[in-house]
């Protein structure tokens, strides 16, 4: 199931990829399942990037590296020290703040997007690369950022997709050195996964391919808000 949820959320369905920890953390515990996912989310964003890379928008890209860079090393120390629960809590009631005003720019007619400046890619970046190396839980805050940057369905996608590859595979060499999450184990079952990620990424393709355009930003919404309570409850 788990597997399922990364590949559909990797090619679309976003709010699938938060209900992914909470499965893992239930059956390995929560340090060991955010090494036994990361593989499997690096596997999914490889071939999401494969389909969408054609639509990514790198100029706000180029704006989130540094700053997600700096998240990643600052959740590091973090991760040591303080309660990954007690993290999640406090970064869900931050992005269920936002999605007010997500759904306020969604509803008003001819706004301007967010121009995607350096103090808007360096809060998003920070938060994006932290959330995501203390539990891979940036799914939200990157949905949060792509509307608010009102760019294209495909493009959006597209963004998020290369923007977790990078950040994924920048993490993956401290998961093995620091923090020793991934192991020879852990991936031969990541190895074993792929056939089902790769169901679940065409099963996405598809569900993105029949929900037209306004009708998908809602649903990144409510779903974003839903992957969010999860982290809660």
């Amino acid at each position: 199931m788990a597997a399922l949820f990364i590949g559909m959320a990797k090619t679309g369905v976003f709010g699938l990829g938060i209900l992914v920890p909470p499965i893992l953390a239930s059956v390995f515990g929560g340090k060991v399942s955010a090494g036994l996912l990361l593989p499997m989310l690096s596997m999914a964003d490889i071939f999401a990037v494969i389909y969408y890379n054609r639509h990514a928008s790198w100029t706000h890209l180029r704006k989130l590296f540094p700053f997600a860079a700096l998240g990643v090393i600052i959740a590091i120390w973090v991760g040591e020290v303080i309660d990954d629960s007690t993290f999640k809590i406090i970064m869900a009631v931050f992005i269920l703040g936002g999605i007010p005003v997500m759904i306020w720019r969604e509803r008003m007619k001819n706004t301007n997007p967010l121009s995607g400046n350096w103090w808007s890619g360096s809060f998003f970046g920070v938060t994006g690369g932290f959330s995501s190396m203390i539990g891979n839980t940036a799914g939200p805050i990157m949905s949060l950022y792509v509307l608010a940057m009102q760019l294209p369905k495909n493009v959006l996608i597209g963004t998020v997709a290369w923007f977790f590859l990078i950040v994924n595979l920048f993490k993956m060499p401290f998961h093995i050195f620091v923090w020793k999450t991934v192991t020879l184990q852990s991936i031969s079952l990541n190895l074993m996964m792929w056939p089902v990620i790769l169901l679940g990424g065409f099963l996405g393709i598809r569900l993105v391919r029949i929900i037209p355009e306004k009708p998908f930003r809602w649903l990144v919404i409510v779903m974003t808000a839903m992957a969010s309570l999860n982290l809660i409850f």
